[in-house]
């Protein structure tokens, strides 16, 4: 008889760069309040430790452990089926292809762009959408339109991780 396969747990976590100023601002900016993290950078925490993307690629650190600290928000994704070892190959993949460090644009190519991709191999579920239409609704408002030059320009990468490689200490 065949073992079950183990079953891992998958969260999002999602934290407010804005610690609520966006949430304040935004009926004066875009001319209505914004549902959930008005300014969202997301991460995906599985085989005890979090994903992430930014300008800088793909890294990962211990649960919580950049410079912005907990999160604000944490959403149970399911659980996944998937190894360890299978997932590391899987991020080592994008990293060298879809997430490379310059194909990140704040708007497009994002973070939350990594957590929903990564969420949906892992569990087959996408993360909330009121995340990932966020920057569409930014968008297609005239104060979007008007920062977007200066929004394209921005790039993030949360401090205190680690750029993600296929050789940070894993065989």
């Amino acid at each position: 008889m065949e073992e079950p396969l183990a079953l891992h747990p998958v969260k999002l976590y999602v934290y407010d760069l804005s610690k609520g100023m966006a949430r304040r601002l935004s009926p004066l900016m875009l001319g209505k309040s914004t549902a959930g993290a008005p300014a969202p950078h997301t991460s995906i925490i599985v085989h005890k430790d979090e994903f992430f993307y930014g300008s800088g690629g793909i890294s990962s650190c211990a649960p919580g452990g950049t410079l912005l600290g907990p999160p604000d928000t944490v959403v149970d994704l399911g659980n996944t089926e998937v190894t360890e070892e299978i997932f590391l190959e899987y991020l080592s993949s994008l990293g060298e292809s879809m997430f490379r460090g310059e194909s990140y644009n704040l708007f497009e190519h994002n973070c939350n762009t990594f957590s929903n991709e990564v969420a949906q191999f892992l569990t087959g579920k996408k993360i909330p959408s009121y995340i990932t239409d966020l920057p569409s609704e930014v968008l297609a408002t005239p104060f979007g339109q008007a920062l977007r030059p200066l929004l394209d320009s921005i790039q993030i990468q949360p401090p205190g991780g680690n750029t993600f490689s296929r050789h940070n200490g894993q065989s």
